[in-house]
């Protein structure tokens, strides 16, 4: 197999020279670069990326940190980064950390390069805690100072309340998510204003875990209230409130309207069923790449992006 000498010495330039030019330095000149590049698909040449990483002061490995992976909601972010981190030339590692001691997180920080941080609870600094240790992006939560990605799901969860209102649902249940959640604080936000500005009357309740059981559990509280349209926090919860309503007898969606994944309302044949459509992969995708730039010097921290989220049905 072809090393980096032979590369050089087909290029009729020094090891040096031949290492810098692949490793994309900018400190060749670009006809020297396109020698060099030539030469390597000539060889059929394949860089150690291991090495090249270390001989830049890095590893080449990025941690994804998630509190856990029960919740189905962190799978796409996490296959959405891996695809971005490979086109990128970097190694994705997944930690499962809630993120409650600084030391887990300097422990990590050796290891790696950058993180990528779903943290939908914990302190402000703690989180932010990543961020000083090394390069990191915040995922589906804002800290000022922070570089972070959101699915504006808030904005979703306004806009299917007031369709709802407009439809003439005029008892609204908002199901809240788990405490301390940054998302939860924002949507009931949300909701709460939307159904203010239509005149509809507004239950929350919560906080709850983002479960099927939570679900099944706040069904009596939700029938109690006589409302006739209900927005849960997540998908699972919107499960367990259809079967548990089915289980009472309730018709849904006609008497009981539940926000939830399309695939899902797809699945069960509940077409007009409103639902908030999140990309996941999109939202580690850009995530990663927000990452990618930070570790190449191309964008400096601070940066907050807001994905749109549609309101399908």
């Amino acid at each position: 197999m072809p090393d980096l000498s032979d590369v050089a010495a087909v290029a009729g330039v020094s090891k040096a020279t031949a290492s810098r030019a692949l490793n994309g330095s900018g400190l060749v000149a670009a006809a020297t670069a396109v020698k060099v590049a030539a030469a390597a698909a000539r060889l059929g040449y394949v860089p150690n990326r291991a090495a090249r990483e270390l001989a830049r002061g890095r590893t080449g490995i990025i941690a994804i940190v998630v509190p856990t992976l029960d919740n189905t909601f962190f799978t796409p972010i996490i296959a959405g980064a891996q695809a971005r981190a490979e086109e990128a030339g970097l190694q994705l590692t997944v930690a499962v950390h809630a993120l409650d001691s600084a030391d887990a997180v300097e422990r990590l920080a050796r290891q790696v390069d950058g993180f990528l941080v779903v943290a939908p609870r914990g302190s402000d600094t703690l989180v932010a805690s990543t961020g000083a240790a090394k390069p990191a992006v915040l995922v589906d939560r804002e800290i000022d100072g922070m570089t972070s990605v959101v699915a504006d799901t808030a904005t979703a969860f306004g806009t299917l309340t007031t369709r709802l209102a407009d439809e003439g649902h005029r008892r609204i249940v908002y199901v809240g998510g788990p405490e301390g959640s940054w998302q939860d604080r924002q949507r009931t936000a949300a909701v709460r204003d939307a159904a203010d500005r239509a005149g509809a009357e507004l239950t929350v309740l919560g906080p709850r875990p983002p479960t099927f059981v939570a679900g099944v559990e706040v069904t009596p509280a939700v029938v109690e209230t006589g409302a006739s349209a209900v927005v849960p926090y997540a998908t699972s919860i919107g499960l367990g409130l259809l079967l548990a309503l089915g289980t009472r007898g309730v018709e849904v969606p006609r008497d009981l309207v539940v926000s939830t994944e399309p695939t899902v309302i797809e699945a069960l044949g509940l077409e007009h069923t409103p639902a908030i459509d999140v990309d996941g992969e999109e939202l580690g995708r850009t995530a990663m790449d927000l990452l990618a730039r930070q570790l190449d010097g191309q964008d400096e921290p601070g940066r907050q992006v807001r994905l749109p989220v549609p309101v399908r049905g």
